[in-house]
């Protein structure tokens, strides 16, 4: 496709997100755009949080993850639904009982003012970045597929993928994002099923054929059960993957602010436990499409595109669907495909970030109601300016697999938002709340420091996504030291 025909398509798409947004933000009221009036079907969250789960990390990494990974992603995979079942089990009930608009402000009637700031600032820091995380991916295809064949630079793509997002969400917030995330996830998973189709069509297989070949046996090994040592072993994996969710959906606002905007807590069950049943199939057919590519690339000796010099398989995905003459077809369906997984994160993700400033950090409801829409609007400004200096600061530091460094940092940020919720639930203790950000700071620290000890230290030993609940135990164990005293 030329970049032309790839521009056209992208305006294309975001005028059908206009329409949408002007049709369900008339009104614009805190309200609507903190928590959608909390009038938000069920099946249309549950169905829209398939996209903002998957992501373009998804859309594009995992497929270009298989060629070293293989299968193995789908432990964690299996980890986070139970994680779901936990969200929908444990904390959905306890969001809705104390009526929340920030989930954080269960910290504050739990333990105190300190607790809720500091749960509001690992969430903050954590949404940033994988934000950022994601919508670097995307900026980076379209870089390498349009823009700059137009003599843009990334920096700009970066401004002008921000604008567009900001331009659709500023006004109705998470109303109008529950159903732009349903047409954009209706868009991902066509876009998947159509690559599939054509990459066996032109390969002259059926899909029976490809389950069944020596090709796709090379890189569908899923279980890692011989190495305790390995990063990919089962058990640390599965666990990470567990973990991983209870925190990046069930602590995070971002997610959680979907449910919140269901219309009652039945409902919210609802929505998380199909949504996760569902989740799991389309992943595991995205590392199918993974497989795919890899074979389809060998046969037609296609070769890694580079970055900066470098093999970067995260665009072997967008080099097929665009470059490799299987049809404008496959090309526009990729880039609706991309541009929704992207999008349909990225909004809501500017939407919880603007949310939990304002709430978390700005006390909006302790001002005038006029002041409270317009500083809403400010910071949703501000939120994007932000964005987009993270993301442009990544193409300079990263240098893994997208989704892997994602993952990664997770148990950084949000290792200490497990502690935290894991002590005010698990445990009916109170404690000396001046002192729980030092107590998360410390956690972090050391946890920073085994996350890059060399594995010769350890006796061999990688470290993995086992660091998360790791984080979250030390935090908790540092809580548990300065609890308050029973008489």
């Amino acid at each position: 496709m030329t970049p032309v025909a790839i521009l056209l398509t992208i305006v294309g798409y975001f005028a059908v997100l206009m329409l949408i947004s002007w049709r369900t933000s008339r009104d614009d009221s805190n309200e609507v755009f903190f928590v959608g009036a909390k009038s938000s079907p069920w099946y249309i969250v549950a169905f829209g949080m398939i996209g903002a789960s998957l992501s373009g990390v998804t859309f594009i990494s995992v497929p270009g993850w298989i060629g070293g990974s293989q299968f193995t992603y789908f432990q964690v995979v299996l980890g986070y639904l139970v994680g779901y079942w936990v969200v929908a089990l444990v904390l959905l009930p306890i969001y809705y009982r104390y009526n929340v608009t920030s989930i954080y402000q269960y910290l504050e009637s739990r333990f105190g003012w300190v607790s809720y700031k500091t749960g509001a600032f690992y969430f903050f820091i954590s949404r940033v970045l994988g934000a950022a995380f994601r919508l670097f991916l995307v900026a980076l295809v379209l870089q390498q597929f349009v823009f700059g064949a137009l003599g843009v630079s990334f920096e700009w793509t970066v401004v002008l993928s921000i604008l567009l997002i900001w331009v659709y969400t500023y006004r109705g917030g998470i109303k109008t994002i529950v159903w732009t995330d349903t047409l954009q996830t209706g868009f991902m998973i066509a876009a998947v099923a159509l690559a599939i189709y054509l990459i066996l069509q032109q390969m002259n297989l059926s899909l029976g054929d490809f389950l069944n070949s020596e090709g796709f046996a090379k890189y569908s090994q899923i279980l890692v059960l011989d190495d305790w040592q390995s990063k990919s072993f089962f058990w640390k994996s599965f666990i990470g993957g567990a973990f991983i969710t209870i925190c990046m959906t069930g602590l995070d606002q971002d997610m959680m602010q979907k449910n919140l905007s269901c219309r009652n807590l039945k409902d919210a069950k609802k929505n998380m436990l199909s949504f996760s049943v569902v989740l799991t199939a389309v992943t595991f057919v995205f590392m199918v499409l993974g497989a795919l590519l890899f074979m389809y690339a060998t046969e037609n000796q296609i070769e890694i595109p580079l970055m900066d010099g470098k093999p970067k398989t995260d665009l072997l995905f967008p080099e097929i669907a665009l470059n490799s003459g299987l049809g404008p077809g496959l090309g526009i369906v990729f880039l609706l495909g991309l541009i929704a997984a992207a999008y349909s994160s990225a909004d809501s993700a500017l939407t919880a970030l603007t949310t939990s400033f304002c709430v978390d950090f700005l006390n909006l409801k302790s001002l005038p109601e006029p002041r409270q829409k317009s500083l809403r609007k400010q910071v949703h400004v501000g939120m994007s300016v932000l964005l987009i200096l993270v993301i442009i600061a990544y193409k300079y530091i990263l240098s893994s697999n997208v989704i892997d460094s994602l993952l990664t940092v997770a148990g950084y940020t949000y290792g200490p938002l497990l502690g935290l919720f894991a002590f005010g639930i698990l445990t009916k203790h109170q404690i000396k709340d001046r002192y729980v950000f030092w107590v998360t700071l410390v956690s972090v620290v050391i946890i920073t420091f085994l996350g890059q000890l060399d594995p010769k230290y350890l006796g061999g030993y990688i470290v993995g996504y086992e660091l998360l609940p790791l984080n979250g135990l030390m935090t908790f164990i540092g809580l548990w030291l300065i609890r308050k005293k029973v008489d």
